[in-house]
């Protein structure tokens, strides 16, 4: 009887409202590649639009997580201490990944329809992923948050590389599996490491049990804190791990570089959030000091860079946007370090994501533009800009003022109020430096986005990129592209007419 009882208490019942986004993402995913076993050649597309359904499903799930925190996976000897948690913070994240993995589909239906990538397998592996990244966020352990990670990063290796044949997206594909398998080996260290230090995995616990580790343990223990950032480090881009990022954009399919600048990132960041904040609080005045310097060199490396990529007119457009987003990602990291320096926490991380809901916008914005030029310049170079507002106006406009959200220029109300919510956040933070060096790179930025932007409104040279240009108009602009760039457009508008919006919706994020 006594067995009897014990087993009975080790079953769990699941609440699948909670687990509802990436378990939607995930069994469509599964789905689309059993139908492509069956579905005739012609009828591929039709995987694509079931793959659309099942991300705006997945996303419409959020709904559902909107009145109140849902816990599930707990403990059976303690029901507070839990495996999976859907509080605001997990609801804000996943709302990110998935209307990004939701705008890469669009971005993605013309390339498959061309049957320029196998259709099954991309659409399997991209909701695999986008599944893996909404589990994330709501990972309360840390062998769960290693597994959605792998689970997000896995079929991102693989849709980099699917271009057959293609030497350059091989390459890209193996850079950054590379880094990616020694990032998951560094975190899996570490995290052993603090394992065996506390004897939990769950990030309440880790966090309690730091504070009062014995004194043969506390070497192992900082051993394990330290390593575990690093393999975060490595995930979001930082310096002196972001040598894969600009090699890897540019051999990607347009389309998966878009999701790895905004959804791939967003793991990242959303890892090392957790990890700090929940589960190594007590060790913030090891993380704290080393992010904060992370944060300097990274957005300084990948602004300096980004300017570079101005020097000719040959330079990639794709490149460029590559370098941005390690800069940015230096942006990012100022929050999380500022968190460590100041009794509540939750105002600094509100700052990451408010800059990351308008960062996720604007970014695949300009990426969707780029996807629209590389229609008739696969090389998607500079020049290949120019005079773009002559050819497709709306289409010029829009990425204006994407750029200029990046920016933090006006019209572009979003990014620069993003901004100024991280700036103020390393001052509150008492963070001086950090805000004087965010400031110097906030001015080199304006110069790469604003002669990108000038060249748009340019008259076009007499090259033969450029006579190349005038068949653009016979073909029609496809309606998944035209419907990625309106909706983007949309987004950063309102929330540059209302930039409240984004803030006081970050300002509730809560552990």
């Amino acid at each position: 009887m006594s067995s009897t009882l014990a087993a009975a208490s080790l079953v769990q019942s699941v609440d699948w409202t909670a687990v509802a986004p990436p378990t939607i993402a995930a069994v469509v995913g599964l789905a689309v590649l059993v139908a492509d076993l069956f579905v005739p050649q012609g009828k591929k597309p039709l995987l694509g639009w079931i793959s659309l359904a099942g991300l705006t499903a997945a996303l419409a799930s959020l709904l559902l997580l909107l009145d109140g925190d849902r816990e599930t996976f707990c403990l059976t000897s303690d029901a507070g201490v839990c495996s999976y948690t859907a509080d605001r913070f997990t609801v804000v994240i996943q709302l990110l990944v998935l209307a990004g993995a939701l705008l890469t589909a669009l971005l993605s239906v013309t390339p498959l329809k061309n049957k320029e990538l196998p259709a099954g397998e991309y659409w399997f592996l991209l909701l695999s992923s986008a599944a893996g990244a909404a589990l994330l966020p709501a990972s309360r352990d840390l062998a769960t948050l290693v597994v959605a990670l792998e689970v997000a990063s896995l079929p991102a290796f693989a849709l980099v590389g699917l271009r057959r044949g293609d030497r350059r997206s091989s390459e890209a594909a193996l850079k950054f599996f590379l880094s990616s398998v020694t990032a998951t080996a560094v975190t899996l260290l570490g995290v052993s490491f603090v394992y065996a230090a506390t004897g939990t995995l769950h990030l309440t616990e880790v966090a309690a049990k730091l504070t009062a580790v014995d004194g043969d343990l506390q070497t192992l223990a900082r051993t394990g804190v330290a390593l575990t950032l690093v393999g975060f480090a490595f995930k979001t881009a930082a310096v002196p791990f972001h040598f894969w990022v600009p090699d890897t954009y540019i051999g990607a399919p347009l389309p998966v570089a878009a999701y790895l600048s905004v959804v791939g990132k967003a793991v990242g960041f959303t890892g090392l959030i957790l990890v700090t904040v929940v589960a190594f609080p007590s060790y913030a005045d090891v993380w704290a000091p080393a992010l904060a310097v992370l944060a300097a060199l990274t957005m300084t490396a990948g602004n300096v860079a980004a300017l570079r990529q101005q020097a000719g007119r040959a330079f990639s457009a794709v490149r460029l946007l590559a370098w941005s987003s390690v800069g940015q990602a230096g942006y990012l990291l100022v929050p999380i370090a500022a968190a460590g320096y100041v009794d509540d926490p939750a105002d600094a991380i509100g700052a990451t994501v408010a800059y990351a809901l308008m960062y996720a916008a604007v970014n695949l914005g300009a990426f969707a533009v780029a996807a629209l030029v590389a229609r008739t310049a696969p090389e998607n170079r500079l020049s290949d800009y120019r005079g773009l507002y002559a050819r497709h106006p709306l289409a010029a406009l829009a990425l204006g003022f994407f750029l200029l959200c990046l920016a933090g220029l006006p019209p572009g109300i979003i990014g620069l109020f993003a901004k100024v919510t991280v700036f103020q956040a390393a001052v509150d933070a008492g963070l001086g430096w950090l805000a004087v060096v965010m400031a110097l790179n906030v001015v080199i930025a304006l110069y790469y986005y604003l002669r990108w932007t000038a060249v748009l409104f340019r008259a076009p040279e007499d090259e033969a990129p450029v006579r190349a240009v005038p068949h653009a108009p016979a073909r029609a602009v496809p309606f998944p592209l035209t419907a990625a760039i309106a909706l983007t457009a949309v987004a950063g508008i309102v929330l540059s007419g209302a930039p409240q919006m984004v803030l006081r919706f970050s300002e509730t994020v809560l552990f």
